[in-house]
């Protein structure tokens, strides 16, 4: 008496063919173009290029922007505004940073056809004709697309960091202003204000400012322009910065427009008092990961109210001075504790 055993397949093979595993197809304003990959052949950074451009036929985006963009050109030898475009959109995608690099882009017979471009324009025919785009129009045209690439994803619940980066600057440029520089003290530079989607690290709007302009203040207004151009449902869930944004005029819009927010608190005086208040008392809860929390509330010179902020502390591993082992009064002693402090529930070091 023999056993049979029969060996179920959980996911039966369909009727696709396999597909090639060094080729793929991509649908282009070329058309549709076969790309193959050789193991033996040097690494090309333009490789996956192809690809992209599918994703940019496919959703309408270039083209959109091209057709979106304020350039009007009447003479008859000017160039193609997808000419233009595509040449800079290259440029970019290649990782190019100024405009002599786009010569490089001249000597590729494929990608720019896969955009519908006739022909690859020089790094001056490019500066010459960006400079005809007015800046208002300019950034209209820009950001409106910028927008609309990342609207789906403001549906959800998200949160919007803030931040500001100092660049410093070597030649003649536009906006190039002694200011705050802690990377080249004494060097000119340009003042960052950044608006991001968090986790994502997605830019939202950056507004470039002279150097001398890194001040909070200075970015304010760019801040809550970007929410406005929004409707309230795609708002964030919280504004999130460090302390230069933790200021009373930044606070109090947000408290106006009911945002909630979670800035970095200054450790003044007054901070450090409640801190060490708050130290000597035992109700602290537990937040987590070997750290304990505890409510207060504050109002410091300058505020127009009473804020509520947030104290997290966790012991450390190890004493901060030296400690004689062989002293017998030394074993035994507990170890310091670190304290973190935060307006409205953050944790800037203290």
């Amino acid at each position: 008496m023999g056993t049979e055993t029969t060996s179920l397949v959980a996911h039966p093979e369909g009727e696709q063919p396999e597909v090639e595993a060094w080729s793929a197809i991509a649908d282009t304003y070329a058309g549709r173009v076969h790309v193959e990959w050789d193991a033996t052949a040097p690494v090309t950074p333009f490789g996956q290029l192809p690809f992209f451009i599918e994703y940019l036929k496919q959703g309408g985006l270039f083209d959109g922007w091209v057709a979106d963009c304020p350039l009007s050109l009447s003479s008859p030898n000017a160039p193609r505004k997808r000419d233009l475009l595509g040449t800079v959109l290259l440029s970019v995608l290649a990782g190019h940073r100024r405009y002599a690099h786009i010569t490089a882009l001249r000597c590729d017979p494929v990608n720019p056809p896969l955009l519908g471009m006739r022909k690859v324009l020089s790094e001056d025919a490019v500066r010459r004709n960006l400079g005809k785009i007015g800046e208002a129009p300019g950034l209209t045209w820009l950001q409106g697309h910028l927008d609309y690439s990342v609207a789906p994803l403001l549906d959800e619940p998200w949160v919007l960091d803030v931040d500001t980066t100092i660049k410093p600057l070597y030649g003649e440029q536009e906006g190039a202003e002694l200011g705050y520089n802690p990377h080249k003290p004494g060097r000119p530079s340009h003042c960052y204000h950044t608006y991001m989607l968090s986790n994502l690290r997605l830019v939202l709007s950056v507004d470039v400012q002279p150097g001398d302009q890194h001040n909070v203040k200075h970015a304010t207004g760019g801040l809550w322009s970007l929410l406005d151009r929004w409707d309230r449902g795609r708002w964030p869930r919280l504004l999130r910065g460090d302390l230069a944004w933790g200021i009373e005029p930044v606070m109090a819009q947000a408290e106006q427009r009911n945002l909630a927010y979670l800035f970095r608190l200054r450790t003044t005086k007054n901070v450090s008092r409640a801190l060490q208040r708050a130290m000597a008392q035992s109700d602290w809860s537990d937040a987590g990961q070997g750290w304990q929390g505890k409510e207060t509330r504050l109002r410091l010179e300058g505020w127009s109210r009473q804020r509520r902020v947030i104290l997290l502390r966790r012991q450390l591993k190890r004493p901060l001075a030296i400690v004689d082992h062989g002293d017998p009064l030394s074993r035994g002693s507990a170890l310091p504790r670190s304290g973190r402090i935060g307006r409205s529930g953050n944790t800037p070091r203290w």
